[in-house]
């Protein structure tokens, strides 16, 4: 009978495991691609205790069972090694082609886990507290509940890959964002009308905003996007037919200056159409354009709104350019004005149309959303601001 392999404490050695001469533990095994690997323990079981000076980790038995388990589930046991940044860079491989934005949402993140201790881990160590503490790290560095729940969700899809290459068997970042950090995003209003009307009356008269008006009644009777108002040129506006044709955006970053991107999705294409008032704005506009040598971007030329010296206004400016006005008003009045962005003009003209009864459709393809959820959900806020006068209508 072959002789048991046994250690310098006189204990029986199972198979695989061996002791090397300097007293560590050594496990040998085939991956679940056939190919042999090892692991190293000071300690043989949990009870042993790690030699002076030398770095404490689990014991072999306790790294063969992982493993086994990791077998028989199919686990690859290298790959979940990979630290979090390599998941996320393997993730961003896997789908290059994407716009400019989002390239640098990747960026952001990318540098935001390589300056946290999580992006370092394995991803096979990462629990779920790990996950909810990263989100309270985030939230204490002054980062918003939105920028965190937008990097909470590429995360999440991170791990999926990772539980659908069998690197991983939970997904960490699988938890509810508002159930660890208050949800402090102040829900956007709607501008009454008669906020509308003082707002353009004041922007009308006064002589340093008054050249924004025609910007702001564009945005108020059309929906558009700021970046894709920025972006319209002389060919996209049908004057003979009313109609603003939208098939692309004007955006602008430090890394890469201006530059052109094609709206999200298939919706984001359409042909809006031009009231009266609308086509007034444009035509004044088109007059007043600043005598300059024309610019191009990406083949477009030709833009609608540009500054003093003739380049292409961005949403920077407006939101920037608006939040001056709303304080210039306020501090002369006593009726104020609440915090107005380009966006806050868009959700009016939405909430605006659905208080009238458009047909959701309809509304959901001048607005270009690509989900009716999107546009429902913008009536459900809007039909709470007039159920009073619905109900008093259907009693009286």
């Amino acid at each position: 009978m072959k002789e048991q392999r046994r250690d310098n404490k006189g204990r029986v050695l199972h198979t695989g495991e061996s002791q090397r001469a300097d007293g560590r533990y050594l496990y040998k095994y085939t991956d679940a691609f056939g190919k042999p690997q090892s692991v190293y323990s000071w300690k043989l079981t949990p009870t042993d205790t790690t030699p002076k000076g030398k770095r404490d980790k689990p014991s072999l038995r306790e790294l063969e069972q992982q493993i086994k388990r990791d077998l028989e589930d199919g686990i690859d046991s290298k790959g979940k090694k990979m630290t979090l940044c390599q998941l996320y860079a393997k993730q961003n491989a896997q789908r290059a082609n994407v716009k400019k934005s989002t390239q640098q949402g990747r960026k952001t993140l990318m540098r935001i886990l390589e300056d946290d201790i999580l992006g370092a881990r394995s991803i096979d160590s990462i629990r779920l507290s790990d996950a909810k503490e990263w989100a309270l790290r985030m939230k204490e560095k002054g980062y918003g509940y939105q920028t965190i729940s937008n990097h909470k969700r590429s995360l999440n899809a991170s791990f999926r890959i990772a539980i659908a290459d069998d690197l991983v068997r939970k997904n960490p970042f699988d938890f509810k964002l508002n159930e660890v950090i208050e949800d402090d995003r102040t829900p956007r209003q709607a501008l009454t009308e008669e906020q509308e009307e003082k707002l353009l009356s004041f922007a009308s008269k006064d002589r340093v905003y008054k050249k924004y008006c025609d910007a702001i009644v564009i945005l108020l009777k059309t929906g558009l996007r700021i970046s894709e108002m920025c972006g319209l040129t002389r060919q996209d506006i049908d004057f003979e037919n009313d109609v603003i044709h939208v098939d692309h955006q004007l955006l602008s970053s430090k890394e890469t200056g201006y530059y052109i991107e094609t709206p999200k999705t298939k919706s984001g294409v359409r042909d809006v159409p031009m009231s009266e008032e609308v086509k007034q704005a444009f035509e004044r506009v088109t007059a007043d354009k600043p005598k300059a040598k024309p610019i191009e971007i990406d083949g477009y030329s030709g833009f609608f709104f540009l500054n003093g010296k003739g380049c292409p206004m961005t949403s920077a400016y407006y939101t920037s350019t608006f939040a001056r006005l709303v304080k210039k008003y306020n501090k002369c009045h006593e009726d104020s004005l609440p915090k107005i962005t380009p966006h806050i003009l868009r959700h009016t003209f939405c909430t605006r149309l659905a208080n009238r009864n458009m047909n959701p459709k309809s509304l959901q393809y001048i607005m270009g959303h690509s989900n009716i959820s999107i546009t429902l959900n913008l009536y459900a806020h809007a039909s709470m601001e007039n159920v009073k006068a619905e109900l008093r209508s259907m009693i009286a």
